[in-house]
């Protein structure tokens, strides 16, 4: 299993410089990732500072060599898939191909999307979501591609250049769980990221969920006929551990054994939340120790 840290696009973080300190310090204890949210205006009411996340993570990947980076999640939606399409590329290349591309349908709908004349409904907004990864999926080859959507049109294109690894990097789609329609949507991906119940508290998920998201995970992966469970299919769960590291591995490994391939720290909806001070001291602690 690899840890990352996870933390949102406002409060302190909303500062790039405080960013690149933490993903620094992360990667020199022994964190395999940073990720940072991907919100816009978050809650209106809440009327917090709010950075773009790709500044964000291009700081980040100018202060550090090794960590995956990448933002949980993306908006497909309301993005312009031309713009997103050439940002995370270029994210890649700069960092030498440890980007990790999460996409989700985004929260709050009406804030997020609603406020700026965007459609609010699930089903069109889903929808937009399915064509634009499709676009960038293509648009990620280098090759001259055509798509011709509801929502989205692509006419001729050819991107250069490629993501660094191949064809296109990494793709994780993120959504609540029980619901079942994101992770059928994962299942045709490189990963998962569901929301498993007390993430506002910050609280580990159980393995007997855990294992229940990774069997339907793969359940729907067969009947695509995509690659074998075993190989190439991330599963990231989040939450909270205690600053030892072992204490933590102990707490994280019946969630390796259950299928879950990463751990992402978070903090509780609380002051910690939105804290560099807090997010840095449990990152100087070091990542859960499994095994």
């Amino acid at each position: 299993m690899r840890c990352a840290v996870n933390v949102p696009n406002f409060g302190d973080f909303a500062d790039p410089r405080t960013v690149a300190d933490l993903a620094r310090r992360a990667e020199e204890a022994g964190w395999d990732g940073l990720f940072v949210w991907d919100h816009v205006v978050f809650e209106k009411k809440t009327r917090v500072d709010i950075a773009d996340p790709w500044i964000l993570l291009t700081a980040a990947a100018l202060a550090t060599a090794r960590i995956r980076l990448g933002a949980m999640l993306t908006p497909v939606a309301r993005r312009r898939v031309s713009t997103l399409a050439r940002q995370v590329t270029t994210l890649d290349r700069l960092s030498g191909g440890r980007v990790v591309f999460a996409a989700g349908l985004g929260a709050p709908l009406e804030d997020e999307f609603g406020s700026f004349g965007e459609p609010t409904d699930p089903r069109t907004v889903a929808a937009r979501l399915d064509e634009g990864l499709t676009a960038l999926d293509l648009l990620w080859s280098g090759e001259t591609v055509s798509f011709h959507g509801e929502h989205v049109t692509v006419e001729e294109v050819a991107f250069r250049p490629t993501p660094v690894r191949g064809r296109r990097v990494p793709v994780w789609i993120g959504g609540n769980w029980p619901n079942r329609a994101p992770m059928r949507r994962a299942a045709r991906w490189d990963g998962a990221f569901p929301m498993l119940g007390g993430v506002e508290q910050a609280a580990p998920p159980k393995p007997a969920v855990v294992r229940e998201v990774r069997a339907f995970l793969d359940a729907c992966r067969s009947e695509a006929g995509a690659a074998s469970p075993e190989t190439g299919f991330d599963l990231a769960v989040c939450g909270a551990t205690p600053a030892g590291p072992a204490e933590a591995g102990e707490l994280l490994a019946p969630l390796a054994e259950a299928g879950a391939t990463w751990w992402q720290e978070t903090m509780p909806w609380d002051d910690r939340l939105t804290s560099a001070d807090a997010m840095r001291r449990r990152a100087e602690q070091g990542p859960p120790r499994l095994g």
